[in-house]
């Protein structure tokens, strides 16, 4: 086990930016018992910190990463990186998410590829990658490895969790699977269970990797695979987390620099298509396509009102103030879906409120700089 009760950053930050961070490893001995009964001899997680934990055990704040995020929410790894983690416009001393105040904590869920165990790991049995006969996974599965991870650490009590998307999903079913636990839940940009829309678009990103031959049943080398399929699933998926407005006001009918008009090729013609074939290309290098089928249908599963009878009996056991929030161009996870989580909470006598934020920015909205958000975090966290 890699485990440190400190974790400061390894330079001089900047004025409010976390500065170099550096990945650890929890590395858990015990069996994991999956929901699907499947289990692993142990299982290991890749995390970052930011801040530092105080004596009391109570200043952590866990966040919870969407689908195609990872564990490097804040900072860079090094001097040279291009781009700060996911959430950097929100985590930092003096941010919204204060690190000169909380400890800040975030892991790649099981399942994934940034270094937790997932599909790509090797399977101790035969040395070889676990491909599709790694265990299926669930919120629940991904909020309960974390939960032993936290233990390790010392986190006596969360102060608060925060995540969008899939990371409110998690934070929801945290809050219900360890009540005492969670102080306050900040799900964004979420929902209690996928529309059948939702599904639809993570059932076509799936065929798109697993038609592609080179998926092969899921086993394939570590730098091969489907990649094509992967690079149509993520360009597919990204449509999803913008606006119309969004991409109409970015790139309208713009034509690709030396492009001709009436060109009658299937080449690349207009910036958009550029755009989408840059974030396909770009995914295919960080991203396994094995754990995106594998998260994918994580997401899909996630149904609190089966799971617990109605939204009000999955709350019954919450103790956390929620603050949820939802944002009005989302039509993934459209606002109305934000609103009916915080209403089943307050008709099961919790402590919730909700927000929602007027933008044209989509799904992604939570990700994207927005003086409004910080302040809503800032507040509800202070």
């Amino acid at each position: 086990m890699n485990v440190a009760e400190d974790h400061p950053a390894t330079a001089t930050p900047a004025p409010g930016e976390a500065g170099l961070v550096e990945p650890r490893d929890f590395v858990s001995a015990e069996p994991f018992t999956f929901e699907s009964g499947q289990t692993l001899p142990g299982f290991a997680l890749r995390y970052e910190t930011y801040g530092r934990l105080n004596a009391a055990g109570d200043n952590a704040v866990l966040i919870c990463h969407a689908l195609s995020g990872d564990h490097h929410c804040a900072g860079r790894h090094s001097p040279a990186d291009k781009k700060p983690g996911w959430w950097n416009n929100l985590i930092g001393p003096g941010k919204a998410v204060d690190t000169d105040k909380f400890f800040v904590l975030c892991a790649n869920v099981p399942g994934g590829c940034q270094g937790s165990t997932g599909p790509s790991s090797p399977d101790p049995a035969t040395g070889r990658p676990y491909g599709i006969a790694f265990p299926f996974v669930t919120i629940r599965d991904m909020v309960r490895a974390q939960k032993r991870w936290l233990d390790a650490l010392g986190v006596k009590r969360l102060f608060a969790l925060l995540g969008g998307s899939m990371g409110g999903m998690q934070a929801l079913q945290f809050g219900i699977e360890y009540p005492g636990f969670c102080a306050r839940l900040l799900p964004m940009a979420s929902t209690a269970r996928e529309s059948a829309q939702a599904i639809a678009f993570n059932e076509v990103g799936r065929q798109a990797i697993m038609q592609d031959p080179a998926w092969n049943g899921g086993n394939y080398p570590k730098d091969g695979g489907p990649r094509v399929g992967l690079a149509i699933a993520r360009m597919m998926a990204h449509i999803t987390y913008v606006s119309d407005a969004s991409m109409d006001r970015k790139f309208g009918r713009k034509k690709k620099d030396g492009a001709t008009g009436d060109a009658y090729t299937f080449d690349v013609q207009f910036e958009v298509e550029s755009y989408l074939k840059h974030q396909g290309e770009s995914f295919i290098n960080r991203f396994d396509a094995n754990s995106y089928l594998y998260i994918t249908r994580a997401i899909d599963h996630f149904d609190l009102e089966a799971a617990y009878g109605s939204l009000e009996q999955a709350f019954t056991r919450v103790e956390a103030e929620t603050l949820v929030l939802g944002f009005t161009s989302d039509w993934l996870f459209p606002p109305g879906q934000s609103r009916a989580i915080a209403q089943a909470l307050l008709r099961a006598g919790k402590r919730a409120s909700y927000a929602e934020l007027d933008t044209d920015l989509g799904h992604d909205s939570f990700l994207l700089e927005s003086p409004q958000l910080y302040e809503l975090v800032r507040g509800f966290l202070a």
